[in-house]
């Protein structure tokens, strides 16, 4: 059977973001493309198309995130027309990345980029919950790291090939 093309299994431990690292990932743009190019490589046109955006805007923000290792450029290929296409992988990179995304204040990338994949694929396809908890600080930092722990799990298992694309996004926030 042939391996399943997807995403690389993810290596390394968490760390602090660099500068660049976190500029990189304070974009819902850029976290949308790489969410694109998570289990197949795309050209730029492609995920300009998929983005519904200029293609080169769209080249600028990849090149941001080859730059700084977020995504991998594959072996060129001829397109339809005989026109050079690379595309490209994400690396999975992202989601070692302590500090990253950082936003400026009424700005979260990873928020912006939920909100503009749930508008694409309509609100009736969106599976939420909310919960109100009150919880010590310790108690809140431990629900924290268990709810990472148990996504990290599943962002290091293997893709399987005959599963289904989902993304998540899990937001906390005190009470106003």
């Amino acid at each position: 059977m042939a391996e399943p093309e997807g995403p690389p299994r993810l290596a390394g431990e968490r760390r602090p973001a660099t500068d660049a690292e976190a500029r990189a990932l304070a974009s819902a743009v850029r976290l949308r493309i790489l969410r694109l190019c998570l289990d197949e490589p795309r050209t730029n046109k492609e995920i300009a198309v998929r983005l519904d955006r200029h293609p080169a805007t769209v080249l600028h923000h990849v090149r941001t995130l080859v730059d700084t290792g977020f995504l991998v450029a594959g072996p060129v290929r001829r397109g339809t027309r005989g026109a050079r296409e690379v595309p490209y992988r994400a690396t999975g990179k992202s989601w070692l990345m302590d500090g990253a995304g950082g936003a400026s204040p009424g700005q979260d990338p990873a928020l912006g980029a939920f909100l503009e994949e749930v508008a694409a694929v309509g609100e009736e396809h969106l599976e939420s919950t909310r919960l109100g908890l009150r919880l010590s600080a310790a108690d809140r930092e431990d629900l924290a790291r268990r709810l990472h722990d148990l996504l990290d799990s599943y962002a290091r298992r293997p893709p399987d090939p005959d599963g289904e694309k989902w993304s998540l996004y899990i937001g906390m926030h005190p009470e106003p």
